[in-house]
């Protein structure tokens, strides 16, 4: 199985075990052991990466951490620089997560936009070094560069998407380009975590919510800003 080629179900598996409130039930054993053997791998080497900074830590040390052999580290990754991929696989997971639930109607699109920039900053937000070591080797890896930029492009579609929905019943300024506002939604979730990563304070989750808040307001149509 090479890691630049796995199924796509495996990789979303990964993201839905990585914290979805519903894992789907349609994977099957062995695909559901491949998730979790890769997102073991990926915690283990994100943790080293954290401790240690990413040029340090070795493939070896990183199977060490993981209790696997470095034959299954290759099945899953091609190189270090592409455990680092997993992490906007997670983010992806959780953006097609939800899409589904703006789609099915359950929730406001505030809700649902609200809950997910909280849920964007769970990963990289588990602590400031950690949110530093991944910002930093997404500039340093040409190869990481393009692997988020795949999911970042798939992530703005997305979003614009849900713009849409929100803008059809009611929520959103309908004169905004959806485009232009799932861009400034990313802008807000990452710069938020690029500048907390700075300073560790206050917690992360206080800024989101302070992030969120600002953006919100200039995007709800009018009437709009304060309803939940």
């Amino acid at each position: 199985m090479d890691g630049s080629h796995m199924d796509l179900s495996v990789v979303l598996a990964g993201a839905v075990l990585a914290g979805s409130e519903a894992p789907d039930r349609s994977f099957g054993r062995r695909q559901r052991h491949a998730a979790e053997t890769r997102l073991r791998i990926f915690r283990s080497a994100i943790q080293l990466f954290s401790e240690r900074g990413f040029a340090s830590v070795t493939v070896g040390e990183i199977t060490e951490a993981a209790d696997v052999g470095k034959g299954t580290f290759f099945n899953y990754f091609e190189s270090k620089d592409h455990v680092l991929g997993v992490m906007a696989e997670i983010q992806s997971g959780k953006i097609r997560e939800a899409a589904r639930i703006a789609a099915s109607g359950r929730q406001s699109m505030r809700s649902v936009l609200h809950r997910l920039a909280l849920r964007l900053g769970e990963e990289p937000g588990r602590s400031p070094q950690l949110a530093r070591t991944v910002v930093s080797s997404f500039l340093a890896s040409e190869v990481v560069r393009g692997l988020v930029e795949e999911r970042m492009v798939e992530g703005r579609r997305m979003v614009a998407g849900m713009v849409a929905i929100g803008q059809k019943n009611g929520e959103i300024g309908p004169r905004l380009k959806r485009d232009a506002v799932a861009i400034q939604f990313q802008q807000a979730v990452m710069g938020t975590i690029l500048l907390w990563s700075l300073q560790g304070t206050p917690p992360l989750k206080r800024r989101i919510e302070e992030s969120f808040a600002h953006f919100w307001r200039a995007i709800a149509r009018q009437g709009q800003e304060q309803k939940r």
